[in-house]
């Protein structure tokens, strides 16, 4: 029979093992530092630089050709931020491009990215990662956060938004599957993630119609914009 002593040793070592096991970045604390400087009064302020990557959403683009650069997240979040942080002097520029994925955003990145010295880095490319793959997409989005990292850049991943050609009750449908590894990037990197598809998920659980929030079947329309936005708010505390 095992001793006593032993079983709480055992359950000691265990929930050490569980604690150190990588976890995604906390919401209340990642930014704190970009929220702090958000807060310093003129003179003593600076322009704080976020830039938005990825492909046709944060881009802007609703119904195909057209782009409505006040319905996408980058300036809902823009916007958000001014309001909540009234003396800051906040700079969201989008590098987005549409019809990119990963593997083209990552090309460009240093050149795109890098060079604006950004505070943060927002990632979204699952939606047209479907086409490259799995493994394939993977490089490209490690490729992405390292170099970020490296430059001493935080960074947030974005899970995709909605597709109304998906079965996103299927976990082996693609969007999810790009987005399950989106997820495990976020937790492997400890940088920040925002679950668009789980929001949209969750807007239809709770009694909501997918299509109310798209544009077209890939791309989100205001509302479906505005999810996102208030997740990436989330990243933003006013208490911190």
């Amino acid at each position: 029979m095992m001793k006593k002593p032993l079983l709480i040793c055992l359950a000691l070592t265990a929930l050490a093992r569980l604690s150190a096991a990588p976890q995604d970045a906390a919401p209340q604390t990642y930014l704190a530092g970009i929220s702090t400087e958000m807060k310093v009064l003129w003179p003593a302020n600076h322009t704080i630089n976020l830039v938005c990557h990825g492909h046709s959403v944060p881009a802007g683009y609703a119904r195909t050709p057209e782009v409505r650069t006040f319905d996408a997240y980058p300036y809902l979040m823009h916007r958000g931020l001014s309001e909540r942080f009234p003396h800051a002097v906040v700079n969201v520029v989008v590098t987005a491009i549409g019809g990119e994925n990963s593997e083209q955003g990552a090309r460009r990145f240093e050149k795109d990215v890098l060079s604006l010295r950004p505070e943060l880095v927002t990632i979204d490319y699952g939606l047209n990662d479907r086409s490259i793959g799995l493994v394939r997409a993977e490089k490209g989005w490690r490729s992405m956060i390292e170099a970020a990292l490296a430059a001493h850049i935080k960074v947030v991943l974005l899970t995709p938004t909605a597709d109304l050609s998906a079965k996103l009750d299927d976990p082996k449908d693609p969007l999810n599957q790009h987005a399950e590894q989106i997820r495990g990037l976020a937790v492997e990197y400890q940088v920040g993630l925002v679950d668009s598809l789980a929001a949209f998920k969750n807007y239809v659980h709770k009694g909501g119609n997918l299509p109310d929030l798209m544009a077209q079947v890939n791309h989100p329309n205001r509302k479906g914009n505005e999810l996102v936005a208030a997740e990436l708010l989330k990243w933003f505390p006013l208490d911190n």
